[in-house]
């Protein structure tokens, strides 16, 4: 799969020349020297910025991420207001999963909810594959980002096949995956239908972003972090790799994150991402060291330091930003989503010092 979008793969397969293909971001995504260390952050398009909440108040979840003229504002809100060195898609992990034909809503202060939970093999069955059709907001939501940041790179956005069918078994949001496990270890088979349908989904939801012209892709798996690596290995890896084999022609990098995953970092590494992301729990010179010296890391500064005075925080910066030298490339980001009660000054605050501590003199 090529597309011929600046800053995607070129028709030949090879990247382009300027643009977002010589950003940065990705620049540190295929472990490339540049000007600096990139830094954005997961769940910035929103959240902590009273802009967003301004755009979003009395427009549902679902809703905000199946209008194109929505996605774009609140994705580029972020770029404008931190100057960040790449935005990723406003969306939601289970965008792809209702276009699908599964009966959800995103419920406020509870998440994903599901009408009918996945017990079954006809149950799996009423997942849909879909195409660009059915999710054509979707691209025309990145042409036109694609269009608006010009050279700076757009992020596309999916959930992976576990996280996914956690949500479905569960029927929404859970702390200890028991409905998950129970179907996991009691009916495997049902198991990896269900996640290979899901992959497949996941697949061409990125697929239909890559081709709108995305620079780059992150796989969430969230959950995967409740696994052990022999139940993730088993149960998981072959799905998560399946989508990111799928996107080994597009020509951009490829991005895989989970929380609480120190003991996986290496799995999910071989799983076919380019970027391993790292939660706050383990330093990046130790992820480094587990997932190998051909991957990129992505992290890792817990978002709750954001909260504290000043000096804590530069701190933390100054120490992640050492431990990510260990790395062939880093991306400077949160070990996870920026909490809602963060102030915006901090984050843009972090933004600056992070290209003042990394500026490299030029070549």
């Amino acid at each position: 799969m090529t597309t011929d979008t600046t800053g995607t793969a070129a028709r030949d397969g090879e990247p382009r020349r300027g643009g977002p293909a010589d950003s940065p971001f990705v620049r540190a995504c295929r472990r490339e020297p540049g000007p600096h260390t990139p830094v954005w952050f997961m769940r910035q398009a929103g959240r902590s910025l009273p802009e967003y909440r301004e755009i979003r108040a009395n427009v549902p979840m679902l809703e905000s991420c199946r209008r194109p003229d929505l996605v774009t504002e609140i994705t580029l809100q972020p770029v404008r207001r931190h100057g960040v060195d790449a935005a990723i898609l406003f969306s939601d992990i289970v965008v792809p999963v209702a276009a699908a034909g599964i009966d959800l809503d995103i419920v406020p202060g509870t998440g994903p909810v599901v009408a009918e939970p996945v017990r079954t093999a006809a149950d799996v069955e009423r997942i849909n594959p879909i195409g660009r059709d059915d999710v054509s907001y979707v691209d025309e939501a990145v042409r036109l980002l694609v269009a608006e940041l010009g050279d700076t790179p757009l992020i596309g956005f999916a959930g992976a096949p576990f996280t996914l069918a956690s949500y479905l078994v569960e029927g929404g949001p859970s702390r200890t995956h028991a409905k998950t496990k129970a179907l996991m270890y009691g009916d495997p088979e049902l198991w990896h239908a269900l996640c290979a349908r899901l992959a497949e989904v996941t697949l061409a939801f990125l697929r239909v972003q890559v081709d709108a012209g995305v620079s780059a892709v992150q796989l969430f798996d969230s959950w995967a972090g409740a696994l052990s690596e022999a139940d993730y290995r088993r149960y998981v890896l072959p799905h998560s790799a399946h989508v990111l084999a799928g996107l080994a022609g597009a020509g951009i990098p490829r991005i895989h994150f989970g929380v609480g995953t120190a003991e996986l970092l290496g799995a999910m590494g071989e799983a076919g991402a380019d970027v391993v992301g790292v939660d706050w729990r383990t330093p990046l010179d130790v992820a480094t060291r587990r997932i190998g010296p051909d991957k990129a890391v992505q992290g890792n500064l817990d978002p709750a330091v954001l909260l504290a005075p000043w000096p804590v925080v530069e701190a933390a910066v100054r120490r992640i930003l050492d431990e990510g030298r260990a790395a062939p490339g880093h991306v400077f980001n949160l070990g996870h989503g920026v909490l809602p009660e963060t102030d915006p000054e901090v984050l843009t605050r972090v933004v600056a010092l992070v290209h003042e501590l990394s500026a490299r003199p030029a070549a």
